[in-house]
């Protein structure tokens, strides 16, 4: 059965081929001077609640371009669908109007997905469907395969990713996410400049990878001999030009990480990070709220967005809780005492089958405890504060309480959207974090740690009192568009190479 779709599948790209033969030994040359005034979305937003007597009045003339991706030919008239990627229309043709040549040697020959341009008169038709009848047509490409499941959409999910071009074709609303996401763009930067914060951009390619602890991407610069790494994190660089004066900038760009490949991470990533000097974490996490209430009422025009079954609420100020009172909320056989207790907390963590580090400390062991735990249940808008020292090598310590640093996470529909803190300006501090996780990552064989000396060198001359914050626009995106995958929401997502 397989092997006979497949022929006729190949037969019918043969054929195809063959008329595009056939087309260009006649004389066609691929034209790209075909103009279009107007689009089917911006037809139908005009004319649909025109009536017929109206439209024969204004007669209203259009050129149009897109895809056919319906077709239904009466003898000497046809009907068909003109698509692009913001919306469709009707059009009618008859022999008569455009030549019984054309009509029956060039316009019955050519295929569905064939790309076409249009000029011609709005009408409406007897069923009060709004169409454009043609009085020119012309091809502008050829089509050589067609289109998936006689445009009925794909239904295979690796496809839609691998080849975002059909699922463009194919799938209407994917359109409208993705313009979504740009908007969420376009309005984080608006938002950013509106509070006189300057865009500047820091390398992809550095000689060390920092601001993070996650596995880089190795390469190789050939002219200088030296191996570099694509950035994990912009964020030591753009402390440095805090350092330098700066004092309020952001980024809005790819991160690169060697890592998981999941419905919620993509190995390219993008992000963006701003510093704020003369600041701390509160004014941050006030300045967050601020910003993601603004895109959400800017784009959205509601203050409540359906994320799967859940409907999340902007409208209320955004729930704070440290992270031991939300361990300790949602795991009610935990006491607080526990927290506190090493060999409690590894207990605790074997008996939730969460796997731990010999060389993890309370914090990490408590972080883990969280991420496993909590998350998941942060469905309503939270800022979660009070991380642990060592999971935060770059936050500044609580001044009332060392163990802890002035650092929050803001957490929408079970998913961590941002991380945000105080930004660590002891150099002696900073330097004996930096040195304590190369020691303790190489006690566990990870061999992708590196000191930033020239970070440390910078520090010297002092950091202003900063608050830095760092937002994934790709998991923002996909719970402000409603989507289940991070993959939905970035047009060509990283994927596992296909077995031959």
């Amino acid at each position: 059965m397989l092997e006979k779709k497949n022929n006729v599948y190949n037969h019918e790209i043969h054929i195809r081929k063959e008329k595009l033969i056939n087309m260009k030994n006649a004389g066609f040359s691929f034209p790209n001077n075909f103009k279009i005034n107007t689009n089917p979305k911006r037809i139908h937003q005009k004319y649909d609640q025109k009536n017929a007597n109206e439209l024969k009045t204004l007669k209203i003339k259009v050129s149009i371009a897109g895809r056919m991706t319906r077709r239904r030919i009466m003898g000497k008239a046809s009907f068909f669908t003109l698509q692009d990627v913001k919306g469709k229309i009707q059009v009618y043709i008859t022999e008569s109007n455009i030549s019984p040549e054309h009509y029956n040697k060039n316009f019955k020959k050519w295929d569905i997905g064939d790309i076409l341009g249009v000029i011609g008169t709005l009408f409406k038709t007897k069923t009060e469907e709004l169409s454009v009848y043609c009085s020119n047509i012309q091809i502008l490409n050829k089509s050589l395969k067609p289109l998936p499941d006689k445009f009925h959409g794909l239904s295979n999910q690796e496809t839609r990713y691998r080849k975002r071009y059909l699922d463009l074709i194919s799938n209407s609303k994917l359109y409208h996410v993705f313009k979504n996401r740009s908007k969420i763009i376009m309005e984080i930067r608006n938002f950013m400049k509106k509070h006189n914060f300057l865009e500047v951009e820091t390398p992809m390619l550095q000689n060390i990878p920092g601001g993070a602890n996650a596995r880089p991407f190795i390469t190789h610069h050939n002219e200088i001999n030296t191996q570099m790494y694509l950035r994990i994190a912009p964020e030591l660089y753009l402390k440095q030009l805090i350092i330098g004066g700066f004092e309020r900038i952001f980024e809005l760009n790819k991160n690169f990480r060697n890592e998981g490949v999941s419905s919620r991470h993509n190995p390219e990533f993008t992000m963006m990070e701003a510093y704020m000097a003369y600041s701390d974490y509160t004014d941050m996490m006030k300045f967050t709220e601020n910003l993601i209430n603004r895109i959400i009422k800017s784009i959205f025009k509601n203050t409540t967005i359906k994320f799967n079954n859940y409907y999340v609420n902007f409208n209320k100020p955004f729930h704070k809780i440290t992270m031991k009172n939300a361990i300790l909320k949602f795991n009610s056989e935990i006491q607080l005492s526990d927290l506190n207790n090493l060999d409690n907390l590894k207990k605790i963590a074997i008996s939730k089958n969460i796997k731990i580090e010999k060389t993890w400390e309370i914090g990490q062991i408590e972080n883990e405890i969280f991420e496993k735990t909590v998350e998941k249940n942060l469905i309503q808008p939270t800022f979660i504060t009070e991380y642990p020292v060592e999971v935060s090598p770059l936050a500044k310590r609580n001044n009332i309480n060392h163990n802890v640093t002035d650092r929050f996470e803001l957490f929408i529909a079970g998913y961590e959207i941002s991380n945000g803190f105080s930004e660590l300006n002891d150099v002696e501090d900073q330097k004996n974090r930096f040195l304590n996780q190369i020691k303790k990552e190489k006690q566990t064989n990870n061999k992708d740690v590196f000191y930033d000396k020239d970070y440390i060198d910078a520090l010297k001359y002092g950091l202003p009192p900063t608050s830095g914050l760092g937002i994934g626009i790709d998991r923002l995106a996909m719970i402000l568009t409603n989507q289940n995958n991070i993959r939905d929401v970035i047009f060509f997502p990283i994927l596992r190479q296909l077995k031959k």
